[in-house]
């Protein structure tokens, strides 16, 4: 599932990928258009900022930007940097693979193989899903 500070990443995202391009937005503008509660916002572009996906320029004009272009940010980015891994077993992860411990056999586990499946079809649709593209829908 989705975190709140995975999909309030995703809001402020959309809300910066919307404004004119070199434009700096206020924290708070960002927080009030994007129904964010400030305070955890200001974390949220820290881990943002921390992931090159944002910047932000200090004083009284300054203000947070896209870093990357919207088109270059997606889903699963945003996903694995809030949340971690995309598949539903540590053995079925492709960035944080651990063996299931109870697991004799991972080339027979039926459950190992359902789930592989599960997670590319999730990360395919994530992969696919940028920012840009959730510009378009709003």
């Amino acid at each position: 599932m989705l975190s709140q500070k995975a999909k309030y990443a995703i809001k402020a995202l959309i809300y910066l990928a919307k404004q004119e391009k070199g434009a700096l937005i206020k924290t708070a503008e960002v927080a009030s258009k994007s129904s964010i509660p400030k305070k955890f916002l200001e974390l949220i572009l820290i881990d943002l900022k921390r992931a090159s996906l944002v910047s932000s320029k200090q004083g009284i004009g300054g203000g947070y930007y896209l870093l990357k272009d919207a088109d270059d940010i997606n889903l699963a980015d945003i996903y694995r940097l809030f949340d971690g891994a995309i598949a539903l077993l540590p053995c079925a992860s492709l960035r944080f693979y651990e063996p299931c411990q109870d697991c004799p056999n991972e080339a027979t586990c039926l459950i190992r193989s359902s789930l592989i499946q599960v997670r590319d079809q999730t990360l395919s649709a994530l992969e696919k899903t940028t920012i840009k593209m959730l510009t378009m829908e709003n």
